[in-house]
């Protein structure tokens, strides 16, 4: 399985929407009786709480062990599902082709956008270093938000965009802009190519055979 050393470099190569994607994800899921404090945070607070639960999992030198390793994927994909607003995410992915779709036809695409994420990401996060988050300001508009950060270290300077839409008073996440570039909008631009060369049910297909990966990722320098 493919690894990263470093935040940096991830975020220096293709690889590295995987890890804001997993960055977003590993907030633990709120316990029974949270709502009402998911409530009264900011989109801002819940985007910090979520990255020092990063970290701290990151630190955890219990989950770096070799024999923690299939642990520690489930882990990731098991919280990825608990903070990404997955169905939001995959609707704008698909763009227009979406209002088309049966309810069946919805829910099978939001799972193979999922399989597909978690495939092309899962253990690509092994380390942390220096990396240091500057947090530039917040714009909410009704039930979305979007919080601005820096990323920066000694070899990373990197601006990273949180968008996010309050589900049932908490913050959820459903896009990520990276440098100006969208994870939403770059795989729309994929899927809009392949249904146009193969249709819908194409895509499905190629995704079901685990045949779709973003070119901006496969032309990312092996880590």
């Amino acid at each position: 399985m493919p690894t990263c050393t470093t935040l940096w470099r991830l975020l220096e190569t293709a690889a590295r929407w995987g890890c804001v994607i997993l960055l977003l994800a590993l907030a633990p899921p709120p316990a029974a009786g949270a709502n009402q404090q998911e409530t009264e945070q900011t989109a801002t607070e819940a985007v910090k709480g979520t990255i020092t639960a990063l970290i701290r999992v990151l630190d955890d030198n219990r989950l770096k062990q070799p024999d923690r390793a299939e642990q520690r994927r489930r882990t990731i994909e098991e919280l990825i599902r608990s903070r990404v607003d997955y169905e939001e995410m995959a609707k704008r992915a698909l763009g227009a082709p979406w209002q088309t779709l049966s309810e069946r036809e919805r829910l099978e695409f939001v799972g193979l956008f999922v399989h597909l994420l978690r495939d092309t990401f899962a253990g690509r996060i092994t380390e942390h270093h220096d990396e240091q988050i500057d947090y530039l300001g917040e714009h909410r508009e009704d039930a979305y938000a979007e919080v601005r950060t820096r990323l920066k270290g000694r070899k990373t300077d990197t601006s990273i965009d949180f968008r996010l839409i309050d589900r049932a008073g908490r913050w959820r996440v459903y896009d990520v802009v990276i440098d100006g570039a969208g994870i939403v909008s770059n795989y729309r631009a994929q899927f809009t190519n392949i249904i146009r060369e193969a249709s819908y049910a194409g895509l499905v297909n190629k995704m079901k055979q685990k045949a779709v990966a973003v070119k901006i990722f496969e032309t990312a320098p092996a880590p």
